[in-house]
């Protein structure tokens, strides 16, 4: 029987992180709407399904009126819908949508299992450890573009341009063998300006 691997990579369309192995893990979200950016809102999660009677349950405790097949963003999704009379007056809609009523698009059954359960995997300690080396990853992978120009290659041809590669890890390891020996620290993790404002204390 084959090991299976895991590889952790970037989605070149998207930024976000994407896992491949043997076995398909779907992509990640927090599955959060506007209202809840602060983390306060009501996701899909926060609902219950009922599949077999096509209806949803808000954590109010209303059930929605309608449930159809459609598409979002290129996906197949269950739409379904609650009713503007129980939504309106809830004290709750703040924390749910903007909307009159709450539109919900989770993705079909089978892949709304399987996103729900990389979600709880992603709260356990192996995956925490797992997904600290995309740490050393993404080092490595910003010095080699920022230092050694990885991402244009300067052959033509697979066998070329894999040489090349090969040359950069070489000079990769000489860099950072240099950098041990005199003693340079670590660079730390650059932080956008806005994450820099964020964490900076308000003056007294």
């Amino acid at each position: 029987m084959r090991a299976t691997s895991t590889r952790i990579s970037e989605s070149p369309a998207r930024g976000t992180t994407r896992w491949r192995s043997s076995g398909r893990r779907p992509r990640t979200s927090s599955g959060r709407r506007r209202p809840g950016k602060a983390g306060e809102g009501f996701a899909v999660g926060d609902f219950t399904l009922d599949w077999d009677r096509e209806v949803a349950t808000c954590p109010a405790g209303h059930e929605s009126t309608s449930w159809t097949s459609g598409h979002n963003q290129g996906r197949e999704v269950a739409q379904s819908r609650c009713s503007t009379t129980d939504c309106r007056p809830c004290p709750l809609k703040a924390r749910c949508t903007r909307s009159a009523r709450r539109l919900l698009t989770p993705r079909r059954r089978d892949a709304y299992a399987a996103l729900t359960a990389a979600r709880a995997r992603e709260a356990t300690a192996d995956f925490t450890a797992l997904y600290h080396r995309r740490a050393g990853i993404e080092g490595t992978i910003s010095q080699g573009v920022r230092a050694m120009h990885l991402r244009q290659a300067r052959y033509i041809g697979l066998a070329k341009t894999h040489l090349q590669h090969v040359l950069t890890a070489a000079a990769l390891n000489f860099v950072r063998l240099g950098a041990w020996l005199d003693g340079v620290p670590l660079a730390r993790t650059r932080q956008s300006a806005d994450l820099r404002l964020m964490t900076t204390p308000a003056a007294a």
